[in-house]
């Protein structure tokens, strides 16, 4: 099976955003901005200048268009493309009904969703 079949939704390149890294009790131990190198409905590839660890909960804001949405995730997987550059796979989370709907409607725009 090819990267494109396994995937459950297209992939489109993207944006800028911030994302907050929180540990298990909540508290912020990292944030940051990124590049995102591909978006979909059910996640983001991220380029940061710090590792992401699966352990930790992601709050990204995600500049789309005209609105702002908040999306909440977990990195998934983690790659160092040079020193001090990462990609990081984000998976989102239970996240807010009207952010999906936002980010549906932004994919849409693309010919995706």
């Amino acid at each position: 099976m090819t990267e494109q079949e396994q995937r459950r939704h297209p992939r489109f390149r993207s944006l800028q955003l911030s994302y907050v890294c929180l540990d298990e009790s909540g508290s912020v131990v990292k944030q940051g901005m990124g590049r995102t190198l591909n978006l979909s409905r059910s996640g983001i590839l991220l380029e940061t200048y710090f590792p992401i660890s699966s352990s930790h909960t992601v709050l990204l804001s995600l500049g789309l268009e005209e609105e702002v949405v908040d999306l909440r995730g977990r990195a998934v997987h983690l790659s160092t493309k040079k020193q001090g550059v990462y990609e990081v796979g984000i998976e989102f989370l239970d996240s807010p009904p009207e952010a999906l709907a936002t980010l549906d409607r932004f994919l849409s725009t693309l010919g995706a969703a």
